[in-house]
């Protein structure tokens, strides 16, 4: 599935391949926070020692930088969108609608949701736009 950038996702994709020598697979741009979906593999070169490059990155943007990982399973894919939430185990069903049912640490659950259901809604975007996946509900 080809993903479309705005011009402000563009910008911000720009400077944090830049800083971080990653690929960036896709970018959200939000008025208060921005996500950064880096290449498998490559969570640990964005971050940066002690999380420089990402400190570093939200100081050049002025708002909150979050970083998910690609996957090339959807499971995977779904597990790494809910992080730091722990993840236990995720589901696909296929029917009408494709939905992941993703199992969270019952104490996880708050992360997973974020405050008035960012990170939930974040993670249902990504999976959309990289998966085909219509939905994704906590179990």
């Amino acid at each position: 599935m080809r993903v479309t950038l705005s011009g402000d996702a563009l910008r911000v994709a720009g400077l944090v391949e830049e800083e971080t020598d990653v690929t960036v697979r896709d970018c959200l741009v939000d008025d208060d926070r921005v996500v950064v979906l880096v290449g498998a593999g490559e969570m640990g070169q964005a971050i940066g020692p002690g999380g420089e490059h990402v400190k570093r990155i939200e100081r050049r943007l002025g708002s909150q930088v979050t970083l998910v990982e690609d996957a090339d399973r959807p499971e995977a894919f779904v597990a790494n969108t809910l992080a730091p939430a722990a993840v236990y185990n995720v589901t696909i069903s296929e029917g009408e609608e494709t939905v992941a049912y993703a199992e969270v640490d019952e104490n996880d659950r708050g992360v997973a949701i974020g405050a008035g259901g960012q990170n939930i809604e974040t993670a249902r975007s990504l999976a959309k736009r990289h998966h085909e996946i219509d939905d994704i509900e906590l179990a």
